[in-house]
């Protein structure tokens, strides 16, 4: 039987880091103790794959596990592989650091994590989610989304960048004095002016993210949901620009889009430009585009959803100087 130091071994370890996936799983459970229905949630992989998957890496002796109830849970312990096996781990994960596919991995993992925080033993934890699913049950999820708006100022004009077909601006309508929508497509325009008709304070207007049809300093908020995905590189600086233009001094702009990811099958079925974007990278370039004290926070997905996670991007236009 060949040692563990063999050229066999040695070959079968770098075969198995030559998967991606499994790369991942490893990546995760060198953090965190996990299930294997935690590892489908944060990778959005079928279980047969990741079980397929945690078979080959507990042969190999890349894994340990414990029973918990019904539940295995596995872990990487770095310091019960051998030599040679830590050596390669320890280059795997250095190498691997920038992958996008990680930084979709970390967002459902601190998610999963939030969840698994609370107690299921204790009382107040099941009241609470009991109280949840008869509130929703009762009276739907709307409300929640009108007592956010309720917080935006009554005297405000907002323009609604990318509009679509309109949901956000309706949903603006009554909370604001003005909202003008703006969008380059002549459909979403069409459904966007039926849907928004009779509503006295809402202007939709045709126009592009690079040259927005708004006066200087004319909004107090600019809003920009799921769109500069759509733009290619330097059209997200213009419409950035563009942003800070129509803001007025002291104003804010919200962006609201995919957080950097690597699923290129999804781009192209989407028709989208980019493949999302980095927390850092975009707060540079609002900065860059005249938008200061940027906040940047990747958003806890929701369970449902198969899309990328996504990012949530707010920042303000600087007051002049003499104000």
């Amino acid at each position: 039987m060949p040692s563990t130091t063999s050229p066999e071994a040695v070959l079968r370890w770098m075969a198995t880091l030559a998967d991606p996936s499994r790369v991942r799983l490893l990546r995760l459970i060198d953090q965190e103790e996990l299930g294997v229905s935690d590892l489908c949630t944060v990778v959005q992989m079928p279980q047969s794959t990741v079980s397929r998957h945690l078979k080959v890496l507990g042969d190999e002796g890349w894994t340990v596990h414990r029973r918990e109830g019904t539940t295995h849970r596995y872990r990487m312990v770095l310091d019960e592989l051998t030599p040679g096996q830590r050596g390669l781990w320890l280059l795997a994960r250095e190498q691997t650091e920038g992958w996008a596919a990680l930084a979709q991995d970390a967002v459902r993992l601190k998610a999963c994590l939030a969840a698994r925080a609370d107690d299921p033993e204790t009382f107040f934890a099941g009241a609470a989610r009991d109280w949840d699913r008869t509130r929703d049950a009762l009276y739907g999820r709307g409300f929640s989304h009108d007592a956010l708006l309720a917080l935006v100022p009554d005297d405000w004009t907002v323009a609604d960048l990318g509009c679509g077909t309109g949901s956000l601006t309706r949903a603006l309508s009554p909370r604001v004095r003005r909202v003008v929508g703006v969008d380059n497509s002549p459909a979403m325009l069409e459904a966007a002016r039926s849907g928004t008709r009779g509503l006295d304070n809402v202007q939709i207007k045709p126009g592009g993210l690079t040259d927005l049809p708004l006066d200087d300093g004319s909004c107090d908020a600019t809003l920009c949901v799921l769109v500069l995905a759509y733009l290619d590189d330097a059209d997200v600086d213009r419409a950035l620009a563009e942003m800070a233009r129509v803001l007025r001094p002291g104003g804010r702009s919200v962006v609201l889009d995919l957080l950097i990811h690597d699923r290129e099958d999804f781009r192209r079925g989407t028709g989208q430009r980019n493949l999302g974007f980095d927390p850092g990278d975009l707060g540079v370039r609002m900065a860059a585009a005249g938008l200061a004290a940027a906040r940047l926070q990747p958003l806890a997905p929701d369970p449902a959803a198969t899309g990328p996670a996504l990012l949530l991007a707010t920042a303000t236009k600087p007051q002049k100087a003499d104000d």
